[in-house]
């Protein structure tokens, strides 16, 4: 198949991985691959996503604020013999949306349902089961839910003790992280208001990742709080740390929670969508979300427990699974 993704954003995340992971199987397996992005996503800096994609990856690129850039996109779509367009976020979508073209256009729900953006789409991709719930009965037999996936990839053998280390943590002292982008949804402000109120004895907190509110974040937050920012070996990280939080007051799935499984960690966790996808893996009471004082009785009770590393049941997320179910349902929308 000749397969077209369109995704206008910039930096380097949850949405952005689903994109280079998605489209780098779909070339290794021999369909021609091309992806539209932004000339921004090609930027020399460590949370740029161009150079991410493998080199049987045709690239092209457009320009300018959203509005030209998605007019732009739709218009490079529009002259390319393709089967399918597969639309990411607010910008693909809107580039493809209204076209009557003769491939099939299909948009992932990375966020949730939006009429403005999915409306009239020849095909749907859920990621997470609550999202089948927004979808308009018209527009459910072109809807599938697909998992997400994670794709572990091992830590240095070495990561663990050197970054421990490196940020002056004892082995005896419990390490708790957080790896997200800095911004409202993240939670990451109710986070450390929470641990500050009664710091848990002999652990230490390290929030990993860059993002919108990150100069604001460490502006306000003491140093005994560690955020090293944007890093390139999340898994080297996630293998330093003793157990994981997420405190997001929204996650529509969270690819970071399969991440913190494939790494054992045990997980605390807000209420968020995500997390209740996975409360079943999870295992431990879910907190409100945005409460800073349930958030601080959930870190002291994480800490009297200090629950250790185990492993998880992550079939239903298998990687190779879910890059064929796509391919699937891509020829089941086109059979329509």
């Amino acid at each position: 198949m000749k397969i077209t993704h369109l995704l206008l954003t910039h930096s380097f995340a949850g949405t952005e991985r689903y994109v280079v992971e998605l489209a780098n199987a779909q070339a290794l397996s021999g369909h021609e691959v091309t992806v539209i992005l932004h000339k921004r996503a090609a930027q020399d800096r460590p949370n740029s996503i161009a150079h991410r994609f493998n080199e049987k990856v045709r690239q092209l690129f457009v320009g300018g604020p959203s509005w030209i850039a998605f007019w732009w996109a739709r218009q490079i779509v529009q002259k390319l013999q393709i089967d399918v367009a597969h639309a990411h976020l607010s910008g693909g979508c809107r580039a493809i949306q209204s076209l009557r073209a003769p491939f099939l256009r299909v948009a992932t729900l990375h966020i949730h349902y939006k009429p403005q953006q999915h409306r009239g789409m020849d095909g749907l991709i859920a990621i997470a089961p609550w999202q089948m719930k927004e979808i308009p009965p018209d527009q459910l037999a072109c809807t599938e839910q697909i998992n997400n996936w994670t794709q572990a990839t091992k830590p240095d053998a070495s990561a663990r003790e050197k970054i421990r280390a490196e940020l002056g943590i004892p082995p005896d002292t419990f390490l708790i992280g957080a790896l997200c982008r800095a911004e409202k949804s993240k939670g990451l402000d109710v986070l450390i208001d929470a641990y500050l109120t009664n710091p848990p004895a002999n652990s230490r907190l390290v929030i990993v990742g860059g993002g919108h509110e990150w100069k604001a974040l460490r502006k306000k937050t003491p140093t005994e709080i560690l955020m090293p920012g944007f890093v390139n070996r999340p898994q080297d990280w996630f293998s330093a740390f003793d157990g994981y939080v997420s405190a997001a007051r929204y996650e529509p799935f969270g690819l970071v929670f399969l991440e913190a499984f494939a790494a054992g960690l045990p997980v605390l966790s807000t209420a968020s969508d995500g997390a209740q996808m996975f409360q079943a893996l999870i295992g431990r009471p879910l907190l409100k979300c945005g409460d800073a004082q349930s958030m601080a009785e959930g870190l002291q009770q994480f800490l009297r427990e200090r629950p250790a590393k185990r492993s998880y049941d992550l079939s239903d997320f298998n990687y190779e699974n879910q890059v064929n179910r796509i391919e699937a349902f891509y020829k089941k929308q086109w059979a329509r």
